[in-house]
């Protein structure tokens, strides 16, 4: 079969590569530790319930259920895979698991392997992951195997005449727990039907971020001589900080947090360049200052983030002028209006907030007539912010009708 063929090339140009990256070289030792760690860990005696997410961002989708699962079935043991060195070594200490590593690559082989020592009594693939022959084994075992959160496209290969003994995995799914109604639509076209649509467990992962949120008395004491309002860029990147920057150098009025996506010296030190005139103070250096007299705070840690967007009365959250847009959902959750820029197509989330609370911008201008309308109009303002929470809040629930659907406790798989 191509696909095989596909991978066994992929691991080849990995096995290469690995000389050269090392966030490549990470994946490829992790894969290849991965059986050592079964090895070790596996009890033979548990019953396991797999989750499997890409990177980071997957897993944050997973969480919720994950967890949930754990606390009404705590009898069930739980294996948590990555693919990529971007969720794994964020999240291999994570206490909601018992098992944490990567997921060896798609051959037959590894397939077998994997699957002879973990003997899972469910499984749950995380929005994107369709692993052909992983599938195929846990469909001829009898597990059952839920995507959760994924979301489908007309251009997907799947839906394409060439992609058609691919889409075969699709069928191997026991029940597809859908973000949207088109996606149902598309998977019916080939023939798949066990399909619910029930949106996207993220809402319920950022309401619960937003009850753990973090008391920040260093950024507290920043916003507290605001006489305008505080404006929250969070991810930001270089095209998007010569917009935003540009126009509060010219309303130095505003408090303004920048939490950059990069938190390199070379970007810093561009970031504070751009902010020539302006007082500008590291959140790491801030414990030895007076906080409250500089109007701008640069956050050059990471963890912080999400509990920061409490303090905005705008947001700005980055990527949309590059691969694609950051977290919208943990800057609308606190009901405060959010702008993106204009590469936000590939994400549901952004399209809602179009119509509530959220603004795609794709230059200067179309940001500065935006805020000027803000500070102009602090009711609309604050009426915008009120959608974008309301929004997250109508569209959570996910993982409650994920757990009602599916059949708990399970019977051993031999």
């Amino acid at each position: 079969m191509i696909y095989n063929l596909i991978i066994y090339l992929y691991l080849l140009g990995v096995a290469v590569y690995s000389r050269f990256n090392e966030k490549v070289r990470k994946m490829w030792r992790g894969e290849r530790d991965a059986f050592r760690v079964l090895r070790e860990k596996v009890d033979p005696s548990a019953q396991y319930v797999w989750f499997h997410a890409a990177s980071l961002g997957e897993f944050e989708q997973g969480r919720p259920l994950m967890e949930q699962l754990r606390c009404d079935h705590p009898e069930y043991n739980i294996l948590l895979t990555f693919f990529s060195p971007s969720g794994y070594e964020v999240r291999k200490n994570y206490e909601g698991a018992d098992i944490i590593c990567y997921l060896p690559l798609d051959t037959i082989t590894n397939a077998r392997r994997f699957l002879r020592t973990i003997r899972p009594v469910m499984v749950f693939f995380i929005k994107y992951e369709f692993w052909y022959n992983y599938m195929h084994i846990l469909k001829h075992r009898g597990v059952p195997v839920y995507s959760v959160s994924s979301i489908f496209r007309p251009d997907q290969v799947f839906f394409k005449w060439y992609g058609r003994q691919y889409g075969r995995v699709l069928h191997c799914f026991t029940h597809f727990f859908v973000q949207n109604e088109i996606s149902k639509e598309l998977l019916a076209k080939i023939g798949i039907t066990d399909v619910s649509v029930v949106g996207d467990t993220r809402f319920d992962r950022v309401l619960q971020i937003k009850e753990a949120a973090k008391q920040l008395p260093i950024v507290e004491e920043f916003v507290s001589n605001n006489e305008v309002g505080v404006f929250v860029a969070g991810s930001s990147w270089p095209p998007d900080e010569e917009i935003f920057i540009k126009y509060f150098n010219q309303h130095p009025e505003w408090k303004l947090i920048i939490a950059p996506h990069v938190i390199g010296e070379d970007h810093l030190r561009q970031i504070e360049k751009l902010l020539e005139g302006r007082k500008v103070l590291r959140y790491t250096s801030a414990a030895e200052k007076m906080v409250n007299d500089y109007d701008v705070l640069i956050i050059n840690c990471f963890g912080l983030l999400s509990s920061i967007y409490r303090y905005g009365d705008v947001a700005y959250v980055g990527g949309g002028f590059g691969v694609g847009i950051h977290n919208l959902l943990e800057a609308a959750v606190w009901d405060v209006p959010v702008f993106f820029g204009p590469n936000n197509q590939k994400f549901q989330e952004a399209q809602g907030l179009k119509k509530s609370g959220g603004f795609e911008i794709s230059n200067y201008e179309d940001f500065a007539r935006q805020m000027d309308r803000f500070a102009a109009d602090a009711e609309e303002l604050r009426a915008q912010g009120k959608k974008a929470g309301s929004f997250v809040e109508s569209l959570s629930g996910a993982t409650a009708k994920v757990l009602a659907s599916i059949s708990l406790p399970l019977p051993s798989v031999d």
